[in-house]
């Protein structure tokens, strides 16, 4: 069976940006498949790997963020027929782990394009900047970003769980 055939296991990463706790971080894409689309930190499951492990292993080889509190948040299942790719993308929430404190100042975490050839850079986004994006997706207001296909269906899909975690309850 050639790898084409395969349904590949993905792992994305919902982290909440310490500076503003109803954002999330997330990146554009580039040179891969969803070239120019908005997505979260994350990457393929390695064999024998815990979905915790791999979110902490991805987030920290992108971003530099060190995580905590990793959870499963959701479940999409993501054909891309026109890339002849089909993943299935198991999402996780995590939060930053605090730095120490300097001199009674809290410092906010905030993560470094480790991988330039893959991410253009780092930003955060509410829920809702992320739902008027993916309305975009849907052929209204093109100038706006385009969310990565499994970013997308998560949004579409809007589990309670993850609009709890985005909005802090």
């Amino acid at each position: 069976m050639s790898n084409n055939n395969v349904v590949r296991v993905g792992v994305g990463v919902l982290i909440r940006d310490p500076a503003n706790p109803n954002k999330l971080f997330a990146g554009k894409r580039k040179n891969s498949h969803g070239d120019g689309t908005l997505a979260l930190p994350g990457g393929h499951l390695e064999m024998y790997e815990s979905w915790e492990s791999c979110a902490i292993r991805e987030v920290l080889e992108e971003t530099g963020l060190e995580i905590q509190n990793v959870r499963f948040a959701h479940v999409t299942n993501d054909p891309m027929v026109e890339q002849n790719k089909h993943y299935i993308t198991i999402f996780m929430m995590a939060e930053c782990i605090p730095p120490p404190t300097f001199l009674g100042m809290a410092i906010h975490p905030q993560p470094r394009n480790l991988e330039p050839h893959k991410c253009e850079g780092w930003e955060s986004y509410s829920w809702e900047e992320l739902c008027s994006f993916a309305n975009g997706n849907d052929g209204n207001n093109n100038h706006e970003l385009k969310l990565f296909g499994p970013l997308l269906q998560l949004v579409k899909e809007s589990p309670q769980s993850v609009i709890d975690f985005v909005n802090n309850v």
